[in-house]
């Protein structure tokens, strides 16, 4: 998926998203993990709206994604607020940094655009290699609930300024995957114009993530129930994973 036309109306669509708070909450958990500078790598970034409060938080940010559309929007806002990020274009599961980083962050449920677990293993397997030693992942996972309960087959409409979208989802016989199918309307001056994408996201179980990430050389430390501390319950729709290293954390 690019989200080559996405790209230009995600931040309207998305503009309900407490991004400042989201990068505070992150700080906290980092702290935990006496995290509190130094390289910071945003993976799937989008249009670096994270990666952005992040920076404002005093980390070295490093922004990476698959679509080179987001990222030139990511890197014009980062100009504009004057915040010295590096963007990489790149997929998930061939992350290739120059170094290893203190932390790893990838949120808003990145992780279910895997739509192949061999995918989400190969991700985490990469991720290994680029991570501190003591350093930490910190990402959020959309829950079979949510997929089946939420999502599911239903349809949302967005109207805002500039943009009308209509998102219809299809809840394929997998009970896991949905198909999101998503039409744009946007303004053009005096026009409007139509644009569309069209993908799927795959709800993982907790065990398959957990499995996932020990046989790539981690342990997951935390399971909190989206942006709090407290303990996924059964009607959880996205969950926040901490993971460390096994070989130090293990």
């Amino acid at each position: 998926m690019s989200y080559n036309s996405f790209a230009s109306v995600y931040d309207e669509l998305t503009k309900n998203v407490d991004y400042k708070g989201r990068a505070l909450y992150i700080k906290e958990i980092l702290a935990k993990y006496n995290i509190t500078d130094g390289l910071l790598l945003d993976l799937a970034c989008g249009t670096g709206s994270l990666s952005i409060e992040l920076s404002k938080l005093g980390f070295e940010v490093i922004g990476t994604d698959a679509s080179f559309d987001m990222l030139s929007e990511a890197q014009n806002k980062a100009f504009s607020e004057e915040e010295n990020i590096m963007f990489l274009c790149q997929k998930m599961e061939e992350t290739d940094l120059y170094g290893s980083v203190r932390a790893i962050v990838c949120a808003l449920d990145s992780i279910n655009h895997l739509t192949d677990y061999e995918l989400v293993k190969k991700t985490f397997k990469n991720l290994k290699n680029f991570l501190d030693t003591d350093g930490i992942i910190i990402f959020d996972a959309n829950t079979l609930y949510k997929h089946q309960k939420v999502l599911a087959n239903n349809i949302f409409i967005y109207d805002e300024k500039n943009v009308f979208c209509a998102w219809r989802n299809k809840l394929l016989e997998d009970n896991k995957t949905v198909n999101i199918n998503l039409d744009f309307f946007v303004k053009d001056e005096e026009n409007y114009f139509r644009c569309g994408e069209n993908f799927n996201e795959v709800a993982y179980t907790d065990n398959e993530l957990t499995k996932a990430v020990e046989e790539s050389g981690f342990s997951v430390l935390s399971r909190y129930h989206e942006s709090t501390l407290d303990l996924p319950t059964e009607t959880t729709e996205r969950v926040t994973y901490i993971v460390g290293r096994s070989d130090s954390f293990g």
